[in-house]
């Protein structure tokens, strides 16, 4: 027992030089906001740019340079919220074709849309080229059944730019000239199977020799209640070529439904004000939102239309309509010809300005439109589109250039600055108001949409307290056009470098009581709130109060909040997903939906268990986390220093589960890695499949300094009598000496051994390491498929590099074999913890093979370059890896020369294995937009905390914790056994 004297002994030794503190303590808590809120250094929130004066004035309160934004869904049709059928399918309930003609519910959706932050009063385009069956007004794709990887949306848009209060902002879609493919598609995909590639627009023939149109929609604030629009319509194509374009004002439908809860309203109006001969205006009414006059240009044969937002129930459901003027009447009027169809007395809940220009080859067309307050009752003066108009949106633009000049590093080239600006308008771009209150859901409303009886036995049955009615940060508006708990917390990482407010808020969101379930589950995803999503919330919590910190300003009110509800959701962790009491966790699919052999959310045998080594994993990350942040809470409070005991002693208890329990826990010496364990029959079956679920656990690891434990007694104290008196456990902790200044012990899963074993095939190229990232399933196993027979049935798994060739979880995403950016950064993130504590003493060989040997920093550079090059030119080919073999691009393209293609991205849900070809949902821009946060990382920006940045860490004493060579070792060989 040596040892464990030995680890006595440097607990003792390392905090026992006592000092002033420098930092104030307040023994009962948190005196004021200011206390918990007040900057490190000089105030960051001061305005050194419009862009961050406007997020400044939007925080205080003194603006409202948020109310409008690009708040409008990509589809609304299809989703859980407007399902009412009797089986909960939602694809067959509400569908694309009825879409145009049948008013929503619980939302809006519209092509290059915006609105403002309640969804009440919306604007987008609506576009014609002559041949369409429909009026384009929203973007059409196949459904989950249709599709042969799931739903897919068929059409080419692109995020081009807009800073955080969407002061300018910027998306193009791709409208071809012929007829769109509608049919073609449909039928082509269902008779497609899983080993298929997807049919796609570009596979048509329909984009070939540019044969297209970029509508580019550019929204410039010239107040926070003054919204400029502009249109410009660029024809491609070789030829001149016809379009209708209406851009289109209209208020969601709020009045027809009897509904009592907060939104609902009288039936607004929308009416024509004026026609001057240079504009035509209009002016709004709504219980809500004050008077607004919008005014449309007017150019020769333009015409303004308007109508109802209510749907044409003679039509649908060849019942009476509330008014003979409906929700379709734009397509009948401008497709159809039904000059009846729009209201002859110009006003109603919906108004369209119609423009039809003949566009030669190689030019544009544009229109401009501006949304403002009413100047007074009378609403006399119109706004003006003259000189100004373009004046200010030049300034937005050269204000966002300033912005992001600021923001993505100094040092990063022009490809670079290319793809972090195009990430984070992808961001931006990806909010969405989201409304959804279960219980009215299931209850259905008063005067219409009475759902079945089977919808209280149905889905979301126990989540009536949910009433959500906010703008949250989507995966993707059209093919995840719903909140998923996991998503949004990586989303909120490259989100705080731009906007920290509205990270902070979009974090403490979904812990509000009208989110998280009164038990502490988080909410998921809408098609299954009681699903289970990795607890990633507390690290995203911590990561962007560090990122902040690093400015200057530590948000302890923030930390606090989140800490606090953050309690409840580990709580409810702890009580349902550890069935036995070891320690050793089985939390479900934990989002990701066909890695291992069974279905892990419904799939196993009967009477079977399975122990998880990433759900184990994940919860000792939780608890390292909780850990980290109830001692930078304890900084100013002492009472939070006793979480942090809890939590340490959780995070060691669950290592031991991990790495002992039943002889060697989840790991496997024989292979060198972790795995799941299936215990059925009286048998434990270990699933050697080598995959995330055992690289998940190197993520679970912590580093604690010095001075932590010389500013919090109490907690010195348990960790000294944690190794006093827990032997068995206290082995799970390392001690080390960077220098005779800096000296930190180190908590984690995998011992020096285990760690170095693990790595060795993370760095092989056979195995994990692409060339563009890490894989999430060993290439090894494209030849050896991992099989096992269970009660005489056979199951398999084998490498796929690319789409899933099975319809678990829906079939539209693979965690075989691609590349994923939130597990690869944490994985990135976390070699750069191991080597803050083992230095150039741990090296490994990257790539296995090479005789190249690197520091665990360098490992991590080198996976984060890796990843980086899925989306910056290749020297070799000339062209992006995430766009190698894109059938999104026609076929007489040439990626690597064109900049219609290759200069508009798409970030993708996740990228091939091996080609690093980006794959799934398309507008991923969510989590994808990490590459930016990857970005800064090859420019030596990190996000993870380094205590070096602490303004406020007391000065360190040399001489108080033993050598590498003392402790560090002895724990090493207790834990490797």
């Amino acid at each position: 027992m040596i040892w464990a004297r030995r680890i006595s002994s440097n607990i003792v030794r390392w905090s026992g030089n006592h000092r002033d503190k420098q930092i104030r303590i307040h023994k009962t808590g948190f005196d004021t906001v200011s206390d918990m809120r007040r900057p490190v250094g000089d105030d960051h929130r001061v305005a050194k740019n419009a862009e961050q004066q406007r997020l400044d004035e939007d925080l205080r309160r003194t603006k409202n340079w948020k109310r409008w934004g690009p708040y409008l869904s990509e589809r609304q049709w299809g989703t859980v919220r407007e399902d009412y059928s009797a089986n909960s399918d939602s694809w067959r309930d509400f569908t694309h074709e009825q879409s145009r003609s049948r008013a929503y519910r619980w939302g809006e959706d519209g092509l290059l849309g915006f609105t403002d932050r309640q969804c009440r009063l919306c604007f987008s385009v609506a576009l014609w080229n002559g041949k369409d069956p429909i009026l384009k007004e929203r973007l059409f794709g196949l459904t989950g059944p249709e599709g042969n990887h799931g739903e897919d949306v068929k059409e080419l848009y692109y995020y081009l730019d807009s800073t955080p209060t969407h002061s300018y902002a910027q998306a193009m879609y791709r409208y071809p000239q012929a007829e769109y493919p509608y049919e073609a598609l449909v039928k082509v995909n269902g008779e497609r199977g899983y080993h298929d590639r997807e049919y796609e627009l570009a596979d048509t023939g329909v984009l070939n020799e540019n044969r297209f149109f970029d509508v580019v929609a550019t929204y410039a604030k010239a107040d926070d209640n003054d919204l400029l629009v502009e249109i410009e319509v660029f024809n491609r194509g070789p030829e001149v070529h016809e379009i209708h374009v209406l851009p289109t004002l209209w208020f969601r439908n709020t009045w027809v439904w009897g509904c009592r809860h907060e939104g609902c309203t009288a039936k607004p109006n929308i009416r024509l004000q004026s026609s001057s001969g240079e504009t035509h205006a209009v002016r709004t009414r709504h219980d809500t939102l004050p008077p607004m006059i919008a005014v449309f240009e007017d150019q020769p044969g333009s015409e303004i239309v308007f109508t109802e937002n209510e749907t044409n129930s003679e039509s649908l459901f060849d019942t009476p309509n509330f008014s003979p003027y409906t929700k379709d009447a734009f397509h009948r009027f401008v497709i159809e010809g039904q000059a009846g169809a729009v209201n002859p007395k110009q006003h109603g809940t919906k108004v369209a300005a119609i423009y039809r220009w003949s566009i030669p080859s190689g030019e544009s067309r544009r229109c401009r439109f501006r949304l403002a307050l009413a100047d007074g009752e009378s609403g006399e003066q119109d706004p003006n589109l003259g000189e100004r108009f373009q004046a200010v949106v030049a300034s937005r633009k050269q204000e966002a250039d300033a912005f992001y000049k600021e923001v993505i590093p100094a040092e990063a080239d022009d490809q670079q600055r290319l793809v972090s600006r195009q990430a984070y308008a992808g961001l931006m771009w990806t909010k969405q108001f989201y409304h959804y209150i279960v219980a009215d859901w299931l209850d259905g409303d008063h005067d219409v949409m009475s759902p079945p009886e089977s919808r209280h036995q149905g889905r979301n049955k126990h989540w009536r307290h949910l009433y959500a009615r906010d703008v949250l940060s989507m995966p993707d508006k059209w093919e995840y056009p719903w909140f998923a708990a996991w998503d949004l917390a990586f989303h909120m990482i490259p989100a705080a470098r731009i906007d920290p407010g509205f990270a902070k808020k979009q974090l403490l969101t979904l812990l509000r009581e009208w989110y998280m379930h009164p038990n502490g589950q988080l909410p998921a995803y809408e098609f299954a709130f009681y699903d289970v999503n990795p607890p990633v919330h507390a690290w995203a919590c911590l990561r962007v109060f560090q990122m902040e910190a690093d400015a200057g300003y530590r948000d302890y009110h923030f930390l606090s909040q989140a800490f606090q509800r953050l309690l409840l959701n580990f709580t409810w962790w702890v009580n349902q997903v550890d069935a036995d009491g070891d320690n050793v966790f089985a939390g479900g699919f934990l989002g990701l939906d066909n890695i291992g052999v069974f279905d892990r959310s419904k799939g196993l045998p009967h009477e079977a268990e399975l122990e998880q080594a990433d759900g184990t994993a994940w919860m000792a990350f939780y608890c390292g986390t909780m850990m980290t942040m109830a001692l930078e809470l304890a900084r100013h409070d002492r009472a939070y220093s006793e979480m942090a005991s809890k939590f340490l002693d959780h995070f060691i208890r669950i290592v031991d589960g991990m790495n002992r329990v039943g002889g060697e826990g989840l790991w496997d010496s024989e292979d060198g890695f972790y795995y799941d364990q299936l215990k059925i029959d009286g048998k434990t079956i270990p699933m050697r499949v080598r995959s995330l679920v055992g690289l998940l656990p190197l993520i679970a690891v912590e580093i604690l300094e010095e001075d932590q434990l010389e500013e919090l007694p109490s907690f010195r104290n348990k960790l000294r009598w944690f190794v006093e008196n827990r032997h068995d456990l206290a082995s799970y902790i390392s001690f080390a000496e960077e220098s005779s200044q800096h000296r930190r012990m180190l908590l984690s899963i995998p011992s020096k051994t285990r760690l170095e074993r693990v790595l060795n095939r993370l760095v092989d190229e056979t195995e994990f390491l692409s060339d563009y990232g890490i894989r999430s399933m060993s290439r090894q196993h494209a030849s050896e498929p991992f099989v096992v027979d269970i009660r005489g049935e056979r199951h398999g798994v084998a490498y796929l590099p690319g789409e899933s060739d099975s319809g678990m979880f829906g079939g539209n995403s693979n965690w075989r074999g691609p590349i994923w950016f939130p597990t690869s950064y944490l994985l990135i993130e976390c070699l750069q913890k191991y080597h803050r504590f083992y230095g150039d003493e741990l090296r490994v060989e990257c790539p296995k093979g090479s005789g190249q040997l690197m520091n665990l920093a360098e490992v991590s550079q080198e996976l984060n370059r890796r990843l980086t090059k899925l989306f910056l030119v290749e020297e070799s080919t000339g062209g992006r890896p995430c766009l190698r073999g894109c059938s999104n691009t026609p076929a007489d393209a040439d990626l690597n020369t064109d900049t219609l293609w290759q200069d508009n991205l798409l970030f993708y849900e996740y990228f091939n294995g091996d080609t690093g070809e980006g794959l799934g949902a398309s507008h991923q821009t969510g989590w994808t937009a990490l590459i930016a946060t990857c970005i800064e990382h090859l420019h030596g920006r990190v996000t993870e905390g380094a205590p070096q940045t602490r303004t406020e860490c007391s000065q360190l004493h040399p001489g108080s914790l033993p050598t590498t060579a003392g402790a560090s070792e002895a724990v090493t060989a207790t834990v490797a056994r």
